[in-house]
């Protein structure tokens, strides 16, 4: 992922490499971001808010080897509060239209070829029911590939909370699919 010499560099307090840092960390910080928020612009402002955290903050660390947890718990952090200030957590209703083009696509299996905003309505439909906690773990587990181990590092959840969450989050879906299908 990133050069643990880059980290430690910026960590002594030589940030002539962070701009290789942000570089390095951007893409990863944007996915999870937008599988959260469901909205692209919404995502890359978070995440730049999140690399000036960082740019603040990385002296602060323990050692390189955790600047990736760490970058996810502070990305999962913003998306957090941008959902809470936006209150952008009741229930998903969607109109026919849109659960008939969730329903296209999970069919043809053509998730290759999807557009950020046709991602952004299949992952928002889907995850938009559960609560703040279950859709992080959801994304990070099920679409980040994370095991349950780092998931409880970045969200700060014990291991069987998170498997507790991961459990109804996927449960949640499931019905949901089952429901529209």
């Amino acid at each position: 992922m990133i050069d643990i010499r880059l980290i430690e560099e910026c960590r002594s307090g030589n940030l002539n490499n962070f701009r290789k840092v942000v570089e390095a960390s951007t893409p990863f910080a944007f996915s999870v971001a937008f599988r959260l928020l469901g909205d692209e612009d919404l995502a890359k402002d978070v995440v730049q808010e999140a690399m000036v955290t960082i740019w603040q903050k990385i002296g602060g660390i323990k050692s390189p080897e955790v600047y990736k947890t760490w970058l996810y718990r502070i990305v999962i952090n913003k998306c957090y509060d941008e959902m809470r200030r936006k209150k952008r957590n009741p229930e998903y209703t969607g109109d026919e239209a849109s659960w008939a083009k969730l329903s296209d696509k999970i069919e043809d299996n053509t998730q290759e070829g999807l557009k950020n905003n046709e991602i952004a309505v299949i992952i928002t439909g889907l995850t938009e029911s559960l609560s703040p906690k279950q859709k992080a773990v959801f994304i990070l587990s099920d679409l980040e590939d994370m095991t349950n181990d780092e998931v409880a590092r970045i969200t700060g959840m014990n291991k069987l909370t998170v498997k507790a969450n991961l459990y109804y989050a996927r449960k949640s879906i499931r019905t949901m699919l089952q429901k529209y299908l």
